[in-house]
Parts: structure tokens; sequence; C-alpha cells
């Protein structure tokens, strides 16, 4: 019998097996998460809604979600700015945004200008390495970091996704940086151009996030008044309002952006009366160092923006209030501890600190996650997915055997179970693939996800699917070492949301 003949058996045999499990499902093993659902509230630790009394909002990708056409408009300003600004050459100009080039949580290389996704335990998984808008080969890349894809801590990102030598992109409005810092590098390599990557990299960032860059967007926003073509589910966002008040739930708000793009977003989505719904209400405050320093204190706003000059005693519904720190604003609200929930989308500067020094209850908004259950509960990724665990069990109990026949099909295995793994990893991003895993393990910004948040959603409204008493509950996977359980196995967006039928009338 040939080799190959051997492991079409073997093949037959395990889709025998799965198959006599659910009849008609070929690969696919019974319990099978097929249909994810996106609505759905995911937990990292338990939390009981009836304890919450208190919850707090980021504005930007939390109470307001973006569509791309504000990528597109923040790059297209910020390459300008590069180029008449830092006097960068013209021909980056030919180079327009990329769409889903670029996905968040991934790492920049600043001395060697090389974008990557690193695991949880800081390896970078093949294939998704690039310079500038071309892919490094694998074997290229093990040369580049000492004949090992290993980062080392003290090289990687610190506790705020800025180390020495290599950043984490943690937000979304990084996605439109990325993607300038891939196409200038593509431009100089490209034409042959000698360039240093660490200037480019500090270039990149300073346009990002320079006056000129933000002032065009509120002016866009504020002025020409297009929040239509930006904003969206702002009918969501005031629902999500609506309930939380009409339950006698305080609300406040802490985001960096400005009063006036504030303003006229909140107006479009919630109403002229919008700071009726909210306790208290923080623009500019200058998150990470919000929530760390002790130094700045809160100042007041009047109606027209203008800056008062009074002592601050009291944080008064109805007043904005710009810049100060956590301490102060913890000292006049009394607000302390796992009563209060905050949401934001950033990991680090929204809700890290909170969850780790405070005690606070924090809430991840990952929009990602509604492509990503998408994916998921496709029969292809399915298949992919059970077939490539297959093989991998086929592969550990075949290595014992040291027969050269057997080595050949062990070899032949490798070859398919890498095949699949990049086959895996294009359904979510032809470039970088799923936000959440590499191929076997969790990705740095997983790992982050699940350490800085209690719960995370794909936006705020899958809250209107829950009643104010829900205790959410993480599921207990089963560790390495434990048998898996069928119950261990529950997937929380597998369970019907109860109130699901409810989202029809504002969906």
């Amino acid at each position: 019998m040939c080799i190959t003949d051997r492991k079409k058996i073997i093949k037959f045999e395990y889709s025998e097996y799965f198959s006599s499990f659910l009849p008609g499902s070929d690969l696919i093993p019974p319990g099978a998460c097929k249909s994810l659902n996106a609505a759905a509230v995911y937990a990292n630790n338990e939390v009981n809604l009836a304890e919450v009394d208190i919850y707090g909002f980021d504005y930007d990708y939390t109470l307001a979600l973006y569509s791309d056409a504000l990528n597109t408009m923040i790059y297209n300003t910020a390459r300008r700015f590069l180029i008449e600004h830092f006097k960068y050459p013209e021909g980056i100009r030919k180079y327009d945004y990329i769409q889903n080039f670029a996905t968040r949580g991934l790492h920049y290389d600043i001395q060697k200008g090389l974008l990557m996704k690193i695991d949880a335990f800081h390896y970078i998984e093949p294939g998704t390495v690039y310079r500038g808008l071309s892919p490094v080969p694998d074997d290229e890349v093990l040369q580049l970091y000492g004949g090992t894809f290993h980062v080392p801590l003290q090289q990687d990102s610190g506790f705020y996704g800025k180390g020495p030598k290599v950043k984490q992109f943690m937000d979304i409005f990084s996605i439109p940086e990325m993607t300038l810092l891939a196409v200038a590098n593509d431009f100089f390599i490209t034409n042959d151009i000698d360039y240093d990557p660490v200037h480019l990299f500090k270039d990149v960032s300073v346009t990002c996030t320079s006056a000129d860059v933000t002032a065009t967007v509120c002016y866009w926003v504020v002025f020409l008044c297009v929040t239509d073509n930006f904003i969206l589910r702002g009918e969501e966002t005031d629902a999500v309002l609506h309930q939380l008040v009409t339950h006698g739930k305080k609300l406040f708000l802490i985001t960096n952006s400005p009063f006036s793009f504030v303003d006229k977003g909140m107006t479009h989505m919630v109403g002229k009366n919008w700071r009726d719904f909210f306790d208290v209400v923080i623009v500019q405050a200058d998150k990470p160092h919000f929530f760390t320093d002790c130094i700045k204190p809160f100042r007041r706003l009047d109606d027209n923006g203008a800056l008062r000059w009074e002592k601050i005693t009291s944080l008064d519904k109805g007043q904005i209030y710009k810049q100060g720190n956590l301490f102060d604003f913890l000292r006049l609200t009394h607000w302390r501890g796992s009563k209060v929930l905050y949401f934001g989308d950033h990991l680090y500067s929204d809700l890290a600190d909170l969850m780790l020094r405070h005690g606070w209850r924090t809430g991840a908004i990952v929009p990602e996650l509604e492509n990503e259950t998408k994916v998921v509960s496709t029969d292809k990724y399915a298949l992919n997915l059970t077939w490539l665990q297959a093989l991998t069990g086929l592969m550990e109990r075949l290595q014992m055997h040291r027969g050269t026949e057997s080595k050949e099909v062990f070899q032949e295995w490798q070859r398919e179970r890498e095949e699949l793994r990049v086959m895996t990893k294009n359904l979510f991003n032809p470039h970088f693939g799923s936000i959440f895993r590499t191929c076997h393990n969790p990705t740095y910004f997983s790992r982050r996800l699940s350490r800085f948040s209690d719960i995370y959603m794909t936006n705020l409204s899958s809250l209107l699917n829950y009643d104010q008493s829900y205790t959410f509950y993480p599921r207990r996977t089963p560790l390495q070492h434990e048998a898996p359980l069928w119950m261990d196995q529950l997937c929380t967006g597998c369970m019907k949301t109860p109130f699901l039928e409810d989202m029809s009338i504002i969906r």
C-alpha cells in the first residue's frame, strides 16, 4: 500500500468518526459553533449588572461608532501633512488609503520598519511580517531576529504599548497611522531611496496626532455637519442611554476629544439635550494620564466652550469640565470600586488602570467582533479548523514512529497543516489574520483584552439584549491538563440573547 493511500484511509476513518456523531456534517464534530451571535456580550470575568450603579463611557468608538470614511479622511490629512510639513517626497501622495490592510493590535518594529502580529507569548506569527506593503519571508525574519521568532520583553511594547524598540497599535484610530507607515516605507523601498525608519516612525506618529489632523477632523464634523457620513448606529446609542437612565443609573463621560466635536456627534445621535443623560461630562481628559497623574485640576467650560477660572469644588450635572484627574474625580464623586462599569475601546488608555489600580468594572468595545463572528460561523472555517485539529492529533501520535514511511507521512501532514493555517488566517484578513488568534495561540491583543476587560462586545447596543439584573458568566474552558467536558465548551455567542427581539425596533 502506498503512503498516499494510507493517508487517505486514515482521513476516511476520521471522517467516519466525526460523521457518526452528526450525520451529514462531514468533518464537523457535534456541538461545533456555527451560529455565533455578534450582538452577545462576552465575559472574561463574572459581572452582575444588579451591582452596577454607575456607568462611564469613552466617546470615540464607544458612544460614537465611525465608518471607514473617517479612517480615509484621517489618512488623507496625515499624508498631506507629512508631505507639506515634513517635506516627504511628493510620490507618497499617489498611495491611496488601503481598506482592510492593517488590523488593530499589530506591533511595529521601529528600527527595522516592520509591521507584524505577535502572540501572547511574544512570538511573531510566521507569514504576518510586512516591510512596507510586501510580506517578509519567514527565513529573513529569522535572520533579522537572531534565528528566532521571539521578541524579547525588554524590546517589546511596555505597559501602555510603547516600548523602546517596538510599539503596539492598540486603538482603531491607529489603523490609518499603520497604513501611512506601510505606504511610506513601500515608497522608499520600491524607489531604492535610503532613509531612516526611526525618523519615519517619529514623523508619522507626530503627523497622525498633530493639531492639524485633529483640527481637520473637527472642522469636517463640526462646521461642515457631515456626521451622517461618519457616525454609525447613533439611534442605538440613544436607546442604551435611555435604558440606563430609566433604570436609575448614573452616567458619566470621560473623553480625550474636544467639546465641540463631542457636542456635534452627541447632538446628532441623541439630540441637543444630550447632556441631561450624564451626571458628569469631562472632555480633553488626556487619558491615560488622567488615570495616573494627580496634577492637572479640573476646569469648567462655559456654554461657548471658553475656560472658566473658578476653582472646582464639585462636579455638577449639566456642566462641561476639561482635563482634571481621576483622584479628584473619585474625591468629588465618591464613585469607587465594582459599582462602577466603564466602557472604552482602548485597552490601555481606557481600561487598564481602572481595573488594576482602582477596581472598577471594565467593558471593552471591539467592533471587529462583528466580522470575526461571521467568519467563525461559516462552514469553511469550521471544516478547516476541525481538520486542522484532527491533523495535529494525528501528527502528535505519528511522531512516535521512527520509520522512513512514517517520517514521510509526517512531513506531508506538516505541509498540509501549514496550508490549512494559511487558509484559516486568510478568512479573516489576508495579511494579518484574526485580531484574536495566531495559528494556535491568543494574540498579544487578545491576552490584554482578557486581562483588562471584565466583559467585551461589538458595540454598546449589545447591552440592550440584557436586563439590569443580568449576570454575565465566563465560560469555564478547560486548561491543557483538564478533561474537556461538554458543559465546559458552551459558547456565549451561541446562546440566544434574552431580549434580542426588542432590538428589531431599533435596528
